[in-house]
C-alpha cells in the first residue's frame, strides 16, 4: 500500500494532575485531591494534530510517569517521521517495541485515528464502520466516601436525566455497604437502575454469600468481587446467583476475553480503552463476547474529555457494548476542563461528537495549567 503525504514531526507528553472535585473510594484504593494522568500531542508536516489521554491507577493498570516515559524514550523514535494514517502498522510497531503501558498505547492509538479522522473528514466511528448509537447512556458511580455528599449528588443528577447509577462497595463493612444501597434505592426514583461494583474488594471464602443477599436490591450486574486472577471464585458465583456477574479488572486483554468464555467466569464485560490498550484491542473484546453471548459496558479510568470523546467514539460505533457507559468524570469529577467544549449530556445521555477524528478541540493553555513535568 502507498504511504500518505503525511509525516509525524512531532510527539510530545504532559504529565498531568487532575483536580478532583470530589473524592472517590473503591474496594482497592482511596482517591483524595488529585489524580495522575498524561495528554500527548502528535503533530505532522500536514498541520494535522493528534491529541490522545493516559489514563492510569497505580492500583489497577499503570502510573502516568512510567507511561510518558516510555512514549517519550521508546515509542517516540517509532512515530517520528512515520505515516500517521497507517494505524496498525505502527500500533504493531509499538507493540513490539515496549510490553506492557496499555495506557500510553491506547493514548498513541487515539492520536493517529484522530489525525486519520481530520484527514479524511471523518469522525472516529465513521472509520471504524459507522455508528451505531448517536447517544449513549449514561451510568454514574456512587463513589464518595462523604456518603450524604454522594446521595445530594444522585439527586442532582437523576434531576437531569441520568437514571443508571453503578455504588461502589467493598471498601466498608458488608452491612455499611447494605445500608448505603438502601438508602440510595429510597432516594431514587422506583425506575432507577442500580448497578453494584465491588472493584476487586471481597476475598472468596465468603463473597458469595453478601453478593447474594446484595441480589435483594435488584441490580442490573454486580461487578468484580474478588481479585483480577481468581477466575475460578468468578465462575462460581456467576453460577450460583441470579444476577448477572460482571469482569473488569478479570478482563484486560483479548487472551483474557477467550478465558472468561472458555470459563464462563462472567455474563458481562467492562471494555476500557486504557486496560486493553487501544480502540482496536478493546473491539476485539467486544467481538469476543458478542461471540459467546456475553454483553458489554463501557467502562472508564479516571479520565478527562479527550479519553471520554475517544470512548463516546468506540461505543458508538460498537453494538455490543449496550449496557450504558460510565463517561462522567469529565463533567463532574475532574476539576479542569481540558476541551474548549465540555462533553455534551443531554437526558442522561452521552452525546457522541460528531467532528472529525475525535470530534473535539483541546484548549491547550488548559492542559499547561495542570501540567507538571513535558517531554518533547
Amino acid at each position: 500500500m502507498a504511504s500518505s503525504d503525511l509525516r509525524i514531526t512531532g510527539v510530545s507528553v504532559d504529565v498531568i494532575a487532575w483536580p478532583l472535585k470530589m473524592k472517590r473510594r473503591h474496594g482497592v484504593g482511596d482517591i483524595e485531591r488529585s489524580m495522575p494522568g498524561a495528554i500527548l500531542r502528535i503533530t505532522t508536516d500536514g498541520g494535522l494534530v493528534g491529541w490522545g489521554e493516559v489514563a492510569p491507577w497505580a492500583v489497577f493498570t499503570g502510573t502516568a510517569e512510567a507511561n510518558a516515559t516510555g512514549i517519550a524514550h521508546y515509542l517516540k523514535p517509532i512515530l517520528i517521521g512515520a505515516d500517521p494514517l497507517r494505524v496498525s502498522s505502527l500500533m504493531q510497531k509499538i507493540e513490539k517495541a515496549l510490553t506492557g503501558h496499555t495506557e500510553g498505547k491506547a493514548a498513541i492509538e487515539m492520536a493517529l485515528l484522530d489525525i486519520t479522522g481530520k484527514r479524511f473528514g471523518l469522525s472516529i466511528a465513521q472509520l471504524l464502520g459507522g455508528r451505531y448509537r448517536e447517544r449513549v447512556p449514561l451510568s454514574v458511580s456512587i463513589a464518595n466516601p462523604d456518603f450524604d455528599a454522594d446521595l445530594e449528588f444522585a439527586r442532582h443528577v437523576a434531576s437531569l436525566g441520568v437514571n443508571i447509577f453503578k455504588v461502589k462497595t467493598g471498601f466498608l463493612t458488608h452491612a455499611e455497604d447494605m445500608k448505603r444501597l438502601e438508602r440510595l434505592r429510597s432516594t431514587l426514583a422506583p425506575t432507577a437502575d442500580i448497578r453494584i461494583d465491588y472493584n476487586q474488594g471481597l476475598d472468596p471464602w465468603n463473597a458469595l454469600q453478601q453478593v447474594r443477599e446484595m441480589e435483594v436490591f435488584k441490580p442490573t450486574f454486580i461487578e468484580q468481587p474478588v481479585k483480577r486472577h481468581q477466575w475460578e471464585a468468578m465462575a462460581e458465583i456467576a453460577r450460583a446467583i441470579d444476577t448477572p456477574l460482571m469482569a473488569d479488572e478479570s478482563v484486560f486483554s483479548p487472551a483474557d476475553a477467550i478465558a472468561m468464555v472458555r470459563q464462563r467466569f462472567a455474563d458481562v464485560v467492562a471494555i476500557k480503552i486504557m486496560k486493553s490498550g487501544g480502540i482496536a484491542r478493546a473491539r476485539e473484546i467486544a467481538a469476543i463476547a458478542e461471540a459467546a453471548g456475553i454483553i458489554g459496558y463501557g467502562g472508564t479510568m479516571f479520565e478527562g474529555g479527550i479519553a471520554s470523546a475517544a470512548g463516546l467514539q468506540m461505543v458508538s460505533a460498537t453494538p455490543n457494548i449496550a449496557l450504558g457507559a460510565e463517561f462522567y468524570t469529565s463533567t463532574w469529577v475532574m476539576g479542569v476542563e481540558v476541551l474548549t467544549k465540555p462533553l455534551q449530556i443531554e437526558n442522561g445521555q452521552s452525546v457522541v461528537p460528531d467532528g472529525p477524528g475525535l470530534g473535539v478541540e483541546v484548549d491547550e493553555d488548559a492542559v499547561k495549567s495542570i501540567s507538571v513535568a513535558h517531554y518533547a
